[in-house]
């Protein structure tokens, strides 16, 4: 070997060496000061809410604040760049959503940021889980009876969703690729406007968040059509999946999770994956998580990295289909 070959090697072995102790002063240091959670939305929905919860959990395993930020706006395009604009440094991580994560790549023009490229994953926190509801007047009680009224509507059967583009909206028009179903998507700003209006009979489906429907359906105001998660929501046991409704592959769920800016150490990564599974593995964080509609999902930052590109590509063809665009 020549010589200039064996000093570039050395040099690379020290460099590698070198940054590894880096990365260990990272992990033995960090955090040293309080941690901001930036979440896109503003506060009192699903997404805000387990957030919260998780920021205090983390506060009391890290033994630093994690202090939690509300920046609201283009359907959480504006808080999310905020964040891939940050130091990577761990002291910036943002409450992912897959709305705008996965979806609004696919259907606005513009969102300030790369999923795959300005994002380090952390960890899923978990699977918000959707459901079909209907007006407790409507004549259908299972998926097929609905999907057999609305092929007789001339001019589609309604349904409505927290808003154009997001996770709702695309699992109908998955529905309505998937069976030929004559649906008519009615977006709402927000989930709470759609169920008023089911429950008064405006419309007569709503596609939204178990968490949201529950206590409706629960009391008999709505009907409960089907979830459309792989399993049945552990809060309403006696709904059928879309899957055991007929619908084979039938998946689609809201998740959230955390997300570092790029080039954020991997050790400092490891060590929020390791301190929110350990939260997430507690009896206390399933039952407060399964309340607010959320299945806890512990999973490795490589595991929820993958699914954000699974679901980037997947969400991808749906929208194109569908046509669907949100400026």
């Amino acid at each position: 070997m020549k010589l200039n070959q064996r000093i570039t090697q050395f040099i690379m072995l020290a460099f590698g060496f070198f940054m590894m102790v880096i990365q260990t002063c990272h992990a033995q240091t960090y955090p040293n000061k309080p941690i901001r959670l930036i979440i896109p939305f503003v506060p009192a929905g699903i997404t805000d809410t387990s957030g919260r919860y998780i920021a205090e959990q983390l506060t009391q395993k890290l033994g630093q604040s994690v202090v939690v930020e509300n920046h609201p706006g283009a359907s959480g395009n504006i808080g999310t760049s905020l964040v891939a604009q940050a130091e990577p440094d761990g002291y910036t991580l943002l409450l992912a959503f897959d709305g705008t994560m996965v979806i609004n790549p696919n259907v606005f023009s513009k969102v300030g940021f790369d999923t795959l490229k300005d994002f380090a994953p952390v960890g899923k926190i978990g699977d918000a889980i959707l459901i079909l509801v209907a007006n407790n007047n409507f004549p259908g009680k299972t998926l097929s009876e609905v999907i057999a009224i609305s092929k007789k509507e001339p001019n589609g059967l309604s349904y409505g969703t927290s808003g154009t583009g997001g996770t709702p909206h695309i699992a109908g028009e998955l529905l309505k690729q998937r069976t030929g179903a004559n649906l008519t998507h009615i977006p709402y700003k927000g989930g709470g406007q759609a169920i008023i209006d089911v429950l008064g009979g405006t419309i007569p489906l709503v596609y939204t968040a178990v968490a949201g429907a529950n206590q409706y359906v629960s009391s008999g105001k709505l009907i409960a059509i089907a979830v459309s998660s792989a399993k049945r929501a552990p809060s309403m046991p006696n709904v059928p999946t879309f899957m055991e409704s007929g619908m084979d592959n039938f998946e689609v769920s809201s998740w959230v999770g955390i997300l570092a800016p790029a080039k954020t150490p991997k050790s400092i990564i490891d060590k929020l994956n390791k301190s929110l599974n350990e939260i997430l593995a507690t009896h206390e964080a399933k039952e407060r998580l399964n309340n607010m509609g959320v299945l806890a999902t512990p999973d490795s930052p490589e595991q929820f990295g993958n699914q954000l590109k699974i679901d980037l590509a997947r969400y991808k063809g749906i929208v194109k289909t569908a046509n669907i665009k949100a400026d």
